[in-house]
């Protein structure tokens, strides 16, 4: 019976992590964001600012800071070209974004507490965790791309909205 736990415990963990990067996705593609628009400005700005030189990456620290200075300007000559409507869509789509990661993320830390059960459980080496956490998590991002796909393919299928790719 511990054998029959430790496995549905690691399997509802990694379900946990694979569904809230599917529901993230499915509500993100269904809010209405004028991407066009915002992607033209954030394009338009981003030519605007002269990115740090990659050779400040011989000083990573002084990297990160100078980043995070362009960034920062990047936003606000970004911010500045977007309506009031955009911005409000932009502002909703990233705190949908950012609770969805933060579940994906805290789901993901106890998947990798089961995931290292199992393998304490079986006294399998520790390279064999690392396998599993990798192979877990590409299964749980390729079943969110497998399943938005298909959902894009039915919806193209109503002739609702064009199929992905065309």
């Amino acid at each position: 019976m511990d054998e029959v736990i430790a496995w549905a415990t690691f399997a509802g963990a990694w379900l946990l992590v694979a569904g809230p990067l599917y529901q993230g996705s499915v509500e993100l593609n269904e809010l209405d964001v004028d991407r066009a628009g915002i992607e033209g400005k954030a394009a338009a700005a981003q030519a605007a600012q002269a990115r740090p030189s990659a050779w400040w990456w011989l000083l990573p620290p002084v990297m990160y800071l100078l980043h995070r200075r362009w960034y920062k300007a990047l936003r606000q000559a970004m911010l500045a070209q977007l309506t009031p409507t955009q911005r409000e869509q932009m502002a909703s789509f990233q705190s949908k974004t950012a609770g969805w990661f933060t579940v994906a993320a805290g789901a993901t830390l106890l998947a990798t507490g089961e995931t290292w059960q199992i393998v304490q459980h079986h006294g399998w080496p520790a390279w064999l965790f690392w396998l599993l956490i990798v192979a877990m998590l590409s299964a749980a991002i390729l079943n969110t791309a497998v399943l938005m796909i298909s959902d894009a393919r039915t919806r193209h299928a109503d002739g609702t909205e064009p199929a992905l790719g065309t």
